[in-house]
């Protein structure tokens, strides 16, 4: 098994432990790392279903990554403890420093967003969104839940709520994506005010992609 992988550089050291950092504080569970032809493709989770009667969709942030290398490798881990591991590093290299090993964190059972894997080709573009859109449906829908939750509100609950809220198509955007992309896009930090995100469809999965990442939902 790879036990760990080689980022070309510091800028993309910094830009992968940014990316995760925001990650954990939509959602404190493990990420997908996918490796293979020189790329690495994490996933972080925003917001999924959790069990069979459970209509949440599934909302995934991608950012790729290059690779110094070709080894093919796919596990899911603590995004905590890989963040960790990422800022040990950050205080020994330097700006200067070629390609940059990092020691994968021991693997975690696979949650069960990870059994829909999205697909890795066959997008085809059907639109776009202005960015605007996507940030004022990420901050309609974090008003609405902090509305609706009053203080030591039961896990069940909340997630009963924002389920609810997030997975509400966001109004006048097609095809229809569900808001909680807007909450993904904003709070990745994908967004530019400048720069509409593009609308890509392939089977089931819907994606919302700018240049600075990829939203997954389905």
């Amino acid at each position: 098994m790879v036990q760990s992988f080689a980022l070309v550089d510091s800028p993309s050291l910094g830009d992968l432990k940014v990316f995760l950092g925001r990650a954990a504080r939509l959602d404190q569970g493990g990420v997908r790392l996918i490796g293979g032809s020189g790329v690495l493709a994490v996933y972080a989770p925003v917001l999924h279903p959790r069990g069979l009667l459970d209509d949440a969709p599934t909302v995934l942030g991608l950012r790729t990554f290059a690779l110094a290398e070709t080894a093919s490798f796919d596990v899911v881990v603590s995004a905590r403890q890989l963040l960790d591991r990422l800022a040990l590093l950050s205080v020994t290299v330097n700006a200067d420093d070629g390609p940059i090993g990092v020691l994968i964190p021991p693997p975690e059972s696979s949650p069960a967003w990870v059994g829909i894997s999205p697909p890795r080709g066959g997008w085809l573009p059907v639109g776009e969104v202005e960015a605007p859109v996507l940030e004022a449906a990420a901050r309609a829908g974090v008003a609405e839940v902090a509305a609706a939750l009053p203080p030591d509100t039961g896990e069940q609950l909340v997630h009963k709520v924002r389920a609810e809220v997030w997975g509400r198509p966001i109004p006048d955007v097609v095809p229809p994506i569900p808001a909680g992309v807007g909450l993904a896009a904003d709070s990745l930090g994908f967004l530019r005010t400048d720069e509409p995100a593009r609308i890509l469809v392939s089977g089931a999965w819907t994606r919302v992609s700018t240049r600075r990442g990829h939203i997954l939902s389905r």
